[in-house]
């Protein structure tokens, strides 16, 4: 098996990125929303790569298997955002998610992160599973910090405290 790995999003191509999450969301969930709905991927540097901000992409071979992402949002606070992994690369034997989230909750430990919040829309139901498996709580939607960015199709939510 090709091996996977895990790095920074370094002036990689965007449209790839924007292609991997927008056809997860779109054609394989049919969540309402656009590659035009969501600027933050125009500019992943800018956006998410600033303060204790990164991106993640793991690649398999030369296919992009998934991607994840931590926005500062200040005072310690980060959100967790565009995870998500390719159908044929999800489940625990392929340990694609999970090497993603443990990047993500090392890197955040590491660079000071308090609390960690989430949002996502109700059809990501294995999604859901594998936050809590993870250690996330779900909290309701007033105990998001409103400095946290959500979509408009987010209706569960979130926290990670370390």
């Amino acid at each position: 098996m090709t091996p996977m790995q895990i790095k920074p999003y370094e002036n990689e191509d965007p449209d790839l990125v924007i292609d991997l999450i927008t056809s997860i969301q779109i054609q394989e969930f049919g969540v309402a929303t656009s590659a035009e709905k969501q600027t933050d991927l125009s500019d992943i540097p800018g956006y998410y790569q600033q303060g204790i901000g990164n991106f993640w992409l793991a690649s398999v071979g030369d296919d992009l298997a998934g991607t994840i992402a931590i926005k500062d949002v200040g005072n310690g606070i980060a959100a967790l955002r565009k995870m998500f992994v390719k159908k044929n690369y999800r489940g625990k034997q392929m340990g694609v998610a999970a090497a993603l989230m443990a990047t993500l909750l090392e890197w955040s430990g590491d660079v000071g992160v308090r609390e960690i919040y989430l949002g996502t829309v109700d059809v990501y139901h294995a999604a859901h599973r594998f936050y809590e498996k993870n250690g996330f709580v779900e909290v309701p939607r007033e105990q998001v910090p409103l400095s946290v960015p959500l979509m408009d199709v987010d209706v569960k939510f979130y926290c990670y405290r370390f």
